[in-house]
């Protein structure tokens, strides 16, 4: 081996010493005596990286951001990002510390990446997914209490993790003045599949019903851009939704179209904002209230969003200091709201999430619920203005206007046809989202998004009915292997996929959309249900029901199917209630002996190769009221159960006395 030890190229270039920046800092008499030695040398840092000693004194703004990814001047990639949500972020960035600077103000950049679920999808990188969302967020909040001398916040976030925990964080920090910037959409193909469908080439390649052209053409041009969130309303989007609705951001913030000037003026205008707060000493904890917590539930109802967001809502709000809403909260107000947004992955039609920004977004849908009388109004957002004031002003605004006649032009789309008015959205078929199962296999409760069945399969009576033998499943790479069809016993219409030990104690509460996915784009997936303790990515579809509690591991009796077993689930669209029943064993046993006398699935385990990372979580988010709780830290919770813990390890006795 060569090369290591030859003399470097340009020897003379090694330095030993340099001048140092020229100029001297602004400093006073009260400055050297009245601030730490961590500030002043902070200055020092400063202009040692090449800021102008004359402006270092200026008011700091940090802009927090999860961008990835090394781009080239002329946007080409040196180095790859984990995925498009984050890799045109630092535009963003960009836009937003110019816009401090033309203020005179000193902006600060920080940046802790995230990782993309649809990469990790079916590998043991999922299993730090949902774990990640917490340890980012802590990440943020370190960062933003180790500049000490920052006046306010400007977080920049995408995706289906690191939105979630910048909100977190911010609303952790609610003492100090915060925006938030979502990163924006990528646009779809003008010829292709979404960006949720196109993964499913494998599944549906295995299965013979597309070819190996096919699959290749289409995998690769299912992003139409290369920045931004995919263009369904998964979990990503609604967390941009929910993020606007919560009050966090600019108005007409989520969903904008990453790269293009309207996306990047966002940036700006949010560093106005963020200004504009410190002056007005308006922080985000006098924004994130009981109203707006209402509010963000209400309109994620409204627009039909992930179910993710029963996790990452309740972790925001605990954050916050607030109330975290549990399963009766989401039911209560998906009962009082219609689903009236046409967005992917729901129907009938299924609207990229550019054409639901282009409608109006998440103004459009508020005026509508302000007209029904279900949106609190009074509650303020970062811009100082309350929703009240913010849609008198949108609904003639010359924003509102282009955004629906670029729509009508450029797609030929009706913007009522994507954001339908309410009392027209029965008629289009549009259905109330969520709905929480509960039954003998689930007592502490279940969730589907209802409105994402296959219409086909749904009685007269706006019921889904399923009755049918369960196929068991304790690893989701056998249950994706059943569906592909390379097993002895593939999957087949009418089966009821039971995929246990998959929570947060089995293997960190994996999202399983390559099995979902695979049961929307197979022409006899409608005819198989699926039900689990895991979680689902938000562009799921179908008769999928998740997050059953308890999970397996923690005593579920989910734990205690066996394949064969009669499987019964019904799921009412309109009433929103559902159950999900363990009926019998295949030769008649019945329910309520089974779940008495059996033991838990032989084959039931965490997974062998989960990191201790995830296990840590595991047992801390536990503590803290599992995954009905949003999967949080609960630190006062924690610190009482160790103490307990230890007091009572104390009391056993030593294994010398035993």
């Amino acid at each position: 081996m060569t090369g290591f030890f030859d003399i470097p190229p340009d020897p003379d270039s090694l330095r030993t010493h340099a001048p140092g920046p020229s100029g001297s800092l602004p400093l006073t008499d009260d400055i050297l005596k009245s601030w730490s030695s961590g500030d002043l040398f902070g200055l020092t840092q400063s202009v040692g990286m090449g800021f102008d000693p004359r402006r270092v004194l200026g008011d700091q703004y940090l802009i927090l951001s999860t961008q990835g990814g090394l781009r080239e001047n002329d946007g080409t990639p040196l180095a790859l990002g984990y995925h498009t949500g984050h890799w045109e972020i630092g535009m963003l960035v960009r836009a937003a510390a110019e816009q401090l600077t033309r203020r005179d103000a000193v902006p600060f950049s920080a940046y802790c990446s995230d990782p993309c679920d649809g990469r990790s999808q079916g590998t043991q990188g999922m299993f730090d997914s949902l774990p990640y969302r917490n340890d980012a967020a802590i990440i943020f909040r370190r960062l933003i209490r180790s500049l000490p001398q920052r006046k306010a916040v400007i977080g920049i976030a995408t995706c289906d993790k690191g939105l979630p925990a910048m909100m977190m964080a911010l609303a952790g920090c609610g003492h100090l003045p915060s925006v938030l910037v979502p990163g924006g959409v990528t646009l779809p193909a003008t010829v292709g599949e979404d960006a949720g469908k196109v993964q499913s080439i494998g599944v549906r390649y295995a299965r013979g019903e597309m070819s190996l052209e096919e699959a290749s053409l289409e995998g690769c041009r299912a992003c139409g851009t290369p920045g931004g969130g995919c263009q369904f309303l998964g979990t990503a989007a609604t967390s941009q939704v929910v993020g606007e609705a919560l009050g966090m951001t600019v108005p007409h913030a989520a969903l904008a179209p990453s790269g293009g000037p309207i996306w990047t003026q966002l940036a700006r205008d949010s560093a106005d904002v963020a200004i504009e707060m410190v002056s007005r000493q308006l922080t985000l904890s006098e924004i994130l209230t009981e109203d707006a917590l209402y509010n963000a539930v209400l309109i994620h109802a409204a627009v039909g969003g992930s179910t993710n967001l029963l996790l990452h809502i309740p972790a925001i709000a605990a954050a916050a200091g607030l109330q975290r809403p549990d399963a009766s909260a989401f039911r209560e107000v998906n009962r009082l709201v219609p689903r009236f947004v046409d967005c992917l992955p729901n129907g009938p039609v299924g609207h990229p999430t550019i054409r639901f920004f282009l409608a109006g977004g998440v103004p459009e849908v508020a005026w509508h619920l302000r007209e029904l009388g279900l949106l609190r109004s009074n509650a303020r957002t970062v811009t100082g203005m309350t929703w009240d004031e913010i849609l008198d002003q949108w609904q003639d605004s010359d924003r509102r206007r282009f955004c629906r006649q670029r729509l009508a032009e450029s797609d030929g789309i009706d913007p009522e046809d994507v954001i339908v008015p309410p009392q027209r959205a029965a008629d289009k078929g549009l259905t109330p989202t969520v709905c929480f199962p509960v039954g003998n296999l689930c007592p502490e409760g279940s969730v589907i998004k209802a409105t994402s069945i296959d219409p086909s399969v749904i009685d007269a009576d706006d019921v889904y009915r399923k009755r049918g033998p369960a196929r068991v499943f304790t690893r989701e790479r056998d249950a994706i292997a059943a569906v592909k069809g390379q097993t002895d016993r593939p999957i087949a219409a009418g089966d009821i996929i039971v995929l246990i030990g998959r929570g947060p104690i089995g293997c960190g509460m994996e999202e399983t959309y390559q099995i979902t996915s695979a049961l929307k784009y197979l022409s006899f997936g409608k005819q198989v249900a699926l039900i689990t303790d895991a979680r689902f990515s938000g562009v799921s579809t179908g008769a999928c029901i998740g997050h059953v509690g308890p999970e397996a591991l923690d005593g579920g009796p989910i734990a205690k199917v066996r394949d064969g077993d009669i499987v019964e689930i019904e799921i009412d669209r309109r009433s929103l209630d559902g159950r999900v029943e363990l009926i019998e064993s295949a030769d008649g046993i019945p329910a309520e002996q089974l779940l008495r006398d059996r033991s838990p699935h032989p084959d039931l385990r965490t997974e062998s190769n989960i990191p201790d990372d995830t296990r840590l979580w595991a047992a801390l988010q536990r503590v803290g009221g599992g995954a009905w709780g949003g999967c949080v830290y609960d630190v006062d919770e924690i610190i009482a159960t160790l103490q307990a813990g230890m007091e009572a390890r104390k009391k056993q006795p030593s294994s010398a006395t035993g």
